[in-house]
């Protein structure tokens, strides 16, 4: 085969083939202890170079799911590693870790005064100006997520020139010095407005998976306050938690019979 390495599509091919033998491993097709495929073996199932292989054989090192040594054919560890800061903050940086292609589409931004909560989400006086940007995400050309993101004026300003079909916002307020080092996630549900039924094509009322993130730098100055809301079985989440330790938060709302 040709030299693929370097290339958009070889970056792609790799993530692919990493994705889907995870999924193969998290599945049990190759229980703890099994060891993979020699990599001829999966370079024929997957139509792709040995290259290829050992680039996807490497995500599954660093994710903790295959031994490391090389030379000899890979055991298979365990389940897949708790996802990264990053990938967890950002739809397009989690997308590309399983292997598939992210999108965004801005369909609006509106400048305006804050709500009262949103100020204090944000840490802001209640009326200062922020900005608000809906937005649809799709996974391969998929719709699968309606973003809505609200953002104080410093940083909602640098957003409001960015391309409507960026593909992360995130990584371009980086590059323009904004950063994102903690953040809070609430988990819940929440029902399809007309937005959401126009941009995800599903009917109104749609039951749809909700994440609600508040986002700080590193003064713990509030940068981002946004609200995605998935699907049905488009996504998932997964908690770990221990006796040593837990990041899980579980919380009752007492007379509250739907999700808001």
């Amino acid at each position: 085969m040709g030299q693929e390495q370097g290339t958009p599509d070889s970056d792609l091919r790799y993530r692919k083939v990493a994705a889907e033998l995870r999924e193969a491993i998290i599945a049990g097709e190759y229980a703890i202890g099994a060891k993979l495929p020699p990599e001829g073996t999966l370079a024929e199932r997957y139509g792709v170079s040995r290259g290829t292989i050992r680039h996807a054989l490497a995500v599954l090192r660093s994710d903790g799911l295959v031994t490391s040594r090389r030379g000899t054919r890979r055991t298979v560890l365990g389940g897949p590693r708790a996802q990264s800061f990053s990938e967890l903050l950002s739809f397009t940086n989690w997308a590309r870790s399983t292997g598939q292609t992210p999108g965004g589409r801005v369909d609006r931004v509106v400048r305006r005064p804050a709500e009262p909560v949103e100020a204090d989400q944000l840490g802001l006086e209640e009326g200062a100006e922020v900005y608000q940007v809906l937005r649809l995400r799709t996974l391969s050309g998929e719709p699968v997520m309606v973003e809505r993101s609200l953002y104080p004026a410093r940083v909602g300003a640098l957003v409001a020139e960015l391309p409507p079909d960026t593909v992360s916002h995130t990584e371009a307020l980086v590059a323009h010095g904004v950063l994102f080092t903690d953040a809070d996630h609430t988990i819940d549900l929440a029902w399809a407005d007309a937005d959401d039924a126009r941009l995800l094509d599903c009917p109104p009322g749609q039951v749809l998976l909700r994440e609600r993130r508040r986002t700080t730098d590193p003064e713990g100055v509030p940068v981002e306050w946004s609200e995605d809301r998935y699907l049905p079985g488009t996504i998932s989440f997964t908690v770990h938690n221990s006796v040593a330790t837990s990041t899980l938060g579980r919380r009752h709302r007492p007379g509250t019979g739907t999700a808001r």
